[in-house]
C-alpha cells in the first residue's frame, strides 16, 4: 500500500507540479561522472566548450519500449495495416502516437475535443465533443468500417482536457461511437481495467466485464482481449468469467479490446 501510494505522489509532484523527485537524485548522481567525462574531453579537445550536462541519459535503455502506450500504438497499428480498412476514424487518441504510426501508411481522420493547429499529413482533423450526439457527422451511422479510441474513453466526463463534466460520459461517448461504424466494421478501444473506480479528474479504472457489457450492448461483439502489465508484458486473455473476474481484481491493467459490429 505504501509502494502505491508513494508511485501516486511521484506522478502528483512530478506531472502535475514539474518536481520530479526520483529525476533528481538520478541527475545528482550523474554529476561526478559528468565532470569526469568533461575533464577527459577537455584534454583532447581545443574548440569553444560550453556545458550543457544531460546527467540521466545514460542510466536509461535505447528507447521507451516497456511503456503501455508504445505496446498499445505498436499493436493496433499493425492491426489496421493489415485490415486494410476503407476509412478509418480514430477518437481521441495520442497524435504524437497512434496517429502519427498510422498515418504513416494510410489517411486517417480523428475527432477529438481538443484543438489540434497543425496541419499533418495524412490526417482529416475535426475538433467534436463524442459525448455529443450532434458532433456525429451526417449520416451519424454508418460513417466507417474502422474506428479506434486508443486510452481516451476513460477521460469522457472528467473535465481533464476541457470537456463538460458528465459522469455517464463514457456511455454517452461509446454509444455514439457505435453509432458511427458500419456493419461489419472494428472498433479498437483501448482503456484502463482492474478494480473499477473513479481517480478524479485523471481517468477512470474500469472492470473489463463492465466494458464488455457497455459495448455488446451497442450491437458490437467482442473479437479478442489483449492485455498489457507492468513492464509492458503482453498477453492474449479468453474472456472467461473467472478471467474476467481476476482482472477486475487487479489494481490497474491496459486492456486492448476489439469489437464487431454485428
Amino acid at each position: 500500500m505504501l509502494k502505491k501510494s508513494l508511485i501516486k505522489l511521484h506522478w502528483l509532484f512530478s506531472s502535475q507540479f514539474g518536481f520530479d523527485a526520483r529525476l533528481l537524485l538520478r541527475s545528482m548522481g550523474g554529476l561526478p561522472r559528468f565532470v569526469n567525462d568533461w575533464r577527459k574531453f577537455k584534454t583532447g579537445y581545443s574548440g569553444s566548450l560550453i556545458w550543457m550536462p544531460c546527467l540521466h541519459d545514460w542510466y536509461e535503455e535505447g528507447g521507451m519500449t516497456k511503456s503501455e502506450y508504445f505496446w498499445q500504438d505498436l499493436l493496433v497499428a499493425r492491426w489496421i495495416f493489415d485490415a486494410k480498412p476503407q476509412r478509418h476514424v480514430d477518437v481521441g487518441s495520442r497524435v504524437d502516437g497512434f496517429v502519427a504510426h498510422v498515418a504513416s501508411f494510410r489517411n486517417i481522420e480523428v475527432f477529438d475535443v481538443r484543438p489540434i493547429s497543425t496541419q499533418i499529413p495524412g490526417v482529416v482533423f475535426k475538433q467534436a465533443d463524442l459525448m455529443c450526439s450532434d458532433s456525429l457527422p451526417d449520416p451519424g451511422s454508418g460513417y466507417c468500417d474502422s474506428l479506434s479510441c486508443l486510452h481516451a474513453i476513460e477521460h469522457f466526463g472528467l473535465g481533464r482536457y476541457g470537456d463538460p463534466i458528465d459522469p455517464m460520459g463514457h456511455e454517452r461517448g461509446i454509444a455514439n461511437m457505435a453509432l458511427l461504424l458500419k456493419p461489419g466494421g472494428t472498433f479498437y478501444l483501448s482503456t484502463p481495467i482492474g478494480r473499477e473506480r473513479v481517480e478524479f479528474n485523471a481517468n477512470r479504472v474500469f472492470a473489463p466485464s463492465n466494458i464488455i457489457r457497455l459495448v455488446e450492448g451497442h450491437g458490437l461483439a467482442l473479437r479478442n482481449l489483449t492485455v498489457i502489465g507492468d513492464g509492458g508484458q503482453v498477453r492474449e486473455v479468453q474472456a472467461t468469467p473467472e478471467a474476467m473476474q481476476a482482472l477486475a481484481k487487479t489494481t490497474y491493467n491496459l486492456g486492448i479490446f476489439v469489437f464487431t459490429k454485428a
